[in-house]
């Protein structure tokens, strides 16, 4: 295989990949491009790249705002060969060969010595300016790495220039194989003079490293210049270019399971088997500790980006006191389903069939609108320290009360509740806005359920199982059928009567009804925001509601309906019951509960 190699002015500014035979690459600062850091001059998408397998095919893109230099002449275009490059800014690139030689794996004699952890923290170092300079650059090359594939570019360019006596240092992994024994991945290498070609790491120290002792193992084997012990030369081999020596330390950590971080070079001296006494008199001392501290380092800030990462995935799901509690505890114990008192939130768009109607031709459009009206119920949600239990198309199921139970919990809820439609209802008064044609409808329930991660063994989520579920849902379908925004159940409203003063919140007894396929009537109230928010309702208006409810109940529908004709026109809430005196000729049925029967779900 054929690979493109960069070259900087340091040692250190270097790294090679493999060119796909057939496919386009991109040089540039772009995410998506292959990067040079270290090169200023590199437009965002600088050169297009195509190895036809024997020749490479240059071309300037029309974004590149610096010149690319062939054989000494500015260019737009260019073939390379082998024995070409190109040049941009300060950085070489040219073109070398990934064929490796043939591993020393099981050829041959070698000598082993195991260098453990607790050996390592005795060494002292002896070159601590050079190595220590590379040390404190580290977690900045970790960082800054936009993906891993940069990451361990920029990883075995630090390397060697760290390690003065290295030829070649690589970036191993041990993935699962066919049988019991792990199979060898080079994730990265590159060697200081790279026309010495490719090598291949020792697959028995990799093994002996990473897999078995889990220490750093440094490996010595006969070199063809080195004599025997007997004095004679040994006519065997180690890695193309003649390496006689290797060490490899594992890189502890969940988040770089099985990597390690592979040295070789040559001999100094032309005794070959000298090497394992040098060792102990600390003159590769520098080396393995410094390469030690390195995968230390490296497992660390690792660790690091994997949680970091883990949190940011887990805030879209969790407020940030929910997750606090998830990452303190014992996951397994935290997650684990237990009955716990919630209050249930289900909010669902309105006007999104119609909208996928009338823009069927720009679905990508309407999907990002979408996702923007379901990221305002995801946001307040949180903000309001809930849980997002799941997405069912267009709709959002959020919860509260758990993994702690919470004395407020109904009450955020609630906050959460009128936060997406002052939201929704803010949005409809700027026609331009991406969400202006969107409402919303919602509904909650308070009561017993279960909460964790429900699911399969292989595959579960963090949601909440039970009757209350089910009844939030049927409450924000009801929404539909009595013309209001929000819907609460009885326990709900007793909360927010009880606890929460009219300038966070207020509601309103609707209407008893049997919800269609229930047997079971349910007292349904609306949850309205406070007076200065919702200029349609005053306090006056709720009270001769009210006293209409009470007098529709009772069966006294003419004092209902003075009541009723009270409260403002433009109210649809008072249309269930006006509606059911005029079908009903102004009479209460015969054996009259004060229920109102529901013909559909919504």
């Amino acid at each position: 295989m054929t690979e493109l190699i960069a070259q900087g002015k340091k040692p250190s500014e270097r790294w090679r990949r493999t060119l796909p035979t057939g496919a386009a690459v991109i040089l540039g600062a772009a995410p998506d491009a292959w990067q040079v850091p270290w090169e200023p001059w590199l437009s965002r998408r600088h050169v297009e790249l195509i190895w036809s397998g024997e020749r490479l095919h240059l071309r300037r893109l029309e974004t590149a705002t610096n010149p690319v230099y062939f054989r000494g002449a500015e260019v737009t275009a260019a073939d390379l060969g082998p024995d070409d490059y190109f040049v941009i800014g300060s950085t070489q690139f040219r073109l070398g060969s990934t064929e490796a030689g043939p591993t020393p794996s099981d050829l041959g004699e070698v000598r082993s010595r195991t260098v453990s952890a607790q050996e390592l923290g005795r060494l002292p170092f002896r070159d601590a300016p050079r190595r220590l300079d590379v040390l404190t650059r580290l977690p900045d090359v970790i960082s800054s790495a936009t993906n891993d594939l940069e990451l361990f570019t920029q990883l075995v360019s630090l390397l060697l220039a760290g390690i003065p006596r290295a030829d070649a240092v690589a970036l191993v992994a041990l993935s699962p194989g066919e049988g019991d024994s792990p199979s060898v991945d080079v994730l990265h290498w590159d060697r200081r003079s790279p026309a010495e070609g490719a090598f291949e790491p020792s697959k028995r120290l990799v093994h002996e490293a990473v897999g078995r002792l889990k220490d750093t193992v440094v490996h010595v084997w006969p070199s063809r210049s080195a004599p025997g012990p007997t004095g004679s030369a040994t006519q065997g081999y180690t890695l193309k270019g003649d390496f006689d020596w290797a060490f490899c330390a594992p890189v502890r950590g969940e988040a770089c399971r099985g990597w390690g971080i592979y040295v070789a070079g040559r001999f100094t001296d032309p005794e070959g088997g000298t090497l394992l006494a040098a060792l102990d008199q600390n003159a590769l001392s520098d080396d393995l500790k410094f390469v030690a501290l390195v995968a230390s380092v490296l497992g660390s800030v690792r660790r690091v980006q994997s949680l970091e990462r883990q949190q940011t995935v887990l805030g879209q799901f969790f407020s940030p006191g929910v997750l606090h509690v998830l990452l303190e505890a014992d996951p397994e114990a935290a997650l684990t389903p237990h009955e716990t008192e919630v209050t249930v939130l289900f909010c669902d768009l309105r006007g999104f069939a119609r909208k996928a109607e009338a823009e069927a031709e720009d679905l990508l459009g309407l999907l990002e609108r979408v996702s923007k009206a379901l990221g305002v119920m995801t946001r307040e949600i949180l903000d309001h320290r809930g849980v997002v239990a799941d997405f069912l198309g267009d709709a959002a199921l959020g919860f509260w009360g758990w993994p702690l139970p919470e004395p407020d919990a109904t009450e955020r809820a609630c906050a959460a509740a009128l936060g997406i439609r002052l939201f929704y209802e803010a949005q409809a008064r700027r026609p331009g806005h991406p969400l202006a044609g969107f409402r919303a409808g919602i509904g909650l329930a308070t009561g017993r359920a279960v909460a964790g991660r429900l699911g399969t063994r292989d595959q579960g989520k963090v949601s909440v199982f039970g009757p209350v579920v089910n009844l939030a849902s049927r409450l924000e379908g009801m929404t539909k059928l009595l013309h209001v925004p929000i819907l609460i159940d009885e326990p709900t409203a007793r909360v927010v009567r009880e606890k929460m003063p009219p300038a966070q919140a207020r509601c309103r007894r609707l209407a008893r009804v049997r919800p269609y396929g229930l047997e079971n009537p349910v007292l349904v109230s609306e949850l309205l925001p406070p007076l200065e928010l919702d200029g349609g309702l005053t306090d006056e208006h709720l009270a001769h509601y009210e006293a209409g409810l009470d007098a529709f109940l009772r069966g006294d529908w003419d004092e209902a309906l003075a009541r009723l004709h009270q409260v403002p026109p433009h109210d649809l809430g008072k249309d269930l019951l006006t509606g059911f005196i005029i079908a009903n000729n102004h009479a209460p049925p015969a054996g009259w509960d004060g229920v109102v029967p529901l013909a559909s779900k919504g």
